[in-house]
């Protein structure tokens, strides 16, 4: 049963396993939809035609035949499930195919938290390929688990499951040359695949310099401008629309101005919650906003297999892998039956077989801070106005602002009549002892606290209150629980989710995530949280390569000009 079969298939004379009849094709190829059966032997596409017979059928008279859905670019572990529960998620919604960028995990556990995700994607009805991460740290700003070299990346750079070097946060480190920036640039350019970008309001010349350097993608555009200049100078569009961050809509202008051919979505960062809907979300979304529907599938489908070289993948033609989606129309495409490799795997948003995996190897600890008390929180005060962050809902771009503290007894505190709001965070790999001090403006909050151990990319524990005493509380339930997020009012527990996997990832189901998230959800209006999201947008607030204003375990950064800035003014 090989080559010859499927041949033989495609010729009409062996009996196809699968046969989907009268359906309505959505060429993503010719860029057309039109009448046809899909023949399938083997997990492949055999023949596109009539008059095949099949061992099972499908009548999809009426519907239409799309090819399954990828997401070009998504941490698993932003999710805080494992990648089974991921997959049980997704795959209703249609995606069958991820690119992840395990760089989350790797920056707690290095190798051996890419290890810990491969095994854990196996063997699943979803394919699960990698970027090795290229900023394992992010920045030499931030103290993290783990530093990956272009050493450690060699060891991996040639699996097949392996399709490149993965975002390329460092940006200033490519345009000035930093050699070992370099080296990991090298390394995917002589192993002729892809090296992905993360270049947010890069332009001009540094952005000619970064492109020419090898750096083929970019997910962090935001504007029309910004991503029209992008693709005039050869780079490939990847649209995100995740938990926090989304571009999408921002983006629809260009997607119904100029060729799609170059553009691909993905999601990037997304709660469980939001992944009941997914890749298909975005098709829809861009179809009800104007961009034609084949151009949109192309976006969801064929444009991320040729940009990451995944042949036979993302179109219905023979020799295609037969992952294939089936639609009552064309307007919520909500997928009516999901077929990955030639076998139905989901219907009517739910999956029909539970995935299997292996038993998962054990971590370490990773939460390991060096005893504190309410003295190490304090901020001792030079005057009462400081830089401080203030964020937008939606947004992982800060801006710096001047903002007014209160003092007392020499100490600056929270200002909550003005939404200024002490913000600590807490090395947690190497008990350092290290704790970035400052405020945050944005957030709302009344009264308590929330802190969590999910903290891009370096993932040191973060905490943000009105007073230090629920701040501390907060930080002593993350050191017991190993991990996780916890809001706390007047010393108590309000809600709290558990993430023991290198204090990211949980080991219960997605429905059990999703309601302990209702829960925070619950805890953050119970102490008057104005944020959609609040632990996404704060879990980006000590990632020191988005603009404009930071905080680390080392302090304050000021991301324009590549520096650490003082506290006070």
């Amino acid at each position: 049963m090989g080559l010859e079969d499927i041949i033989k298939t495609a010729k009409g004379e062996n009996t196809a396993d699968l046969v989907i009849k009268n359906a309505q094709i959505i060429n993503v190829l010719s860029e057309e939809i039109y009448k046809a059966d899909v023949a399938v032997k083997n997990g492949i596409i055999a023949g596109v035609g009539t008059g095949y017979n099949g061992i099972k059928e499908i009548d999809a008279s009426g519907k239409y035949l799309s090819p399954s859905f990828i997401d070009g670019h998504v941490h698993i572990e932003s999710s805080m499930l494992l990648p089974s529960e991921f997959a049980k998620m997704v795959v209703p919604t249609g995606t069958t195919t991820i690119v992840a960028d395990p760089h989350e995990i790797s920056n707690i556990i290095g190798l051996h938290g890419i290890s810990f995700m491969r095994e854990a994607s196996k063997n699943l009805p979803l394919d699960v390929y990698m970027m090795l991460p290229s900023c394992v740290p992010a920045s030499p700003y931030e103290t993290s688990g783990f530093e990956l070299n272009s050493y450690d990346l060699s060891l991996l750079i040639d699996s097949p499951w392996v399709l490149g070097i993965a975002e390329m946060m460092n940006f200033p480190g490519v345009v000035n040359m930093d050699k070992e920036v370099l080296s990991k640039i090298k390394l995917g350019i002589e192993k002729r695949k892809r090296i992905d970008g993360h270049a947010p309001y890069l332009s001009g010349k540094d952005l000619c310099a970064y492109i020419a350097a090898g750096i083929t993608s970019d997910h962090e555009c935001t504007n029309p401008s910004e991503a029209i200049e992008k693709l005039r100078l050869g780079m490939y569009l990847m649209i995100r629309e995740g938990s926090a961050a989304k571009d999408l809509e921002a983006l629809i202008p260009v997607l119904k101005q100029f060729p799609v051919r170059k553009c691909m979505f993905v999601t990037d960062d997304r709660y469980p919650a939001q992944l009941k809907e997914h890749i298909n979300m975005m098709v829809r979304t861009a179809v009800e906003k104007g961009v034609d529907v084949i151009k949109a599938i192309q976006m969801a489908s064929i444009n991320t297999a040729e940009y990451f070289g995944l042949k036979n993948l993302g179109a219905i033609a023979p020799g295609y892998k037969a992952d294939l989606l089936i639609f009552d129309n064309l307007k919520d495409f909500k997928p009516q039956i999901v077929i990955k490799n030639g076998i139905i795997t989901a219907q009517n948003g739910r999956m029909l077989t539970e995935p299997e995996y292996g038993k998962l190897s054990s971590l370490r600890g990773t939460v390991n801070i060096r005893w504190l008390d309410e003295e190490d929180l304090k901020i001792k005060a030079l005057s009462d106005r400081v830089r401080a962050i203030e964020v937008k809902d939606g947004q992982l771009v800060t801006k710096c602002i001047d903002a007014k503290v209160k003092i007392d007894n020499g100490y600056a505190m929270s200002n909550v009549e003005d939404d200024i709001l002490k913000m600590l965070v807490i090395e947690r790999h190497k008990a350092s002892g290290n704790i970035g001090k400052g405020f945050v403006k944005g957030f709302g909050i009344k009264s308590g606290a929330i802190a969590s151990t999910v903290a891009h990319d370096s993932h040191n524990m973060i905490v943000i209150g009105t007073n230090d005493d629920d701040m501390l509380k907060a930080i002593k339930e993350l050191v017991k629980s190993q991990g996780g997020k916890v809001i706390v009012k007047d010393g108590k527990v309000a809600a709290k989710l558990e993430l023991p996997v290198a204090g990211l990832m949980s080991e219960e189901s997605a429905q059990t995530v999703i309601e302990k998230c209702n829960e925070l959800k619950q805890g953050q209006n119970l102490i008057g949280c104005i944020l959609d999201e609040p632990f996404m947008t704060m879990s980006f607030l000590s990632l020191s390569v988005i603009p404009e204003l930071k905080l680390t375990d080392k302090g304050l950064m000021d991301v324009k000009n590549n520096q650490f800035t003082e506290l006070f003014i």
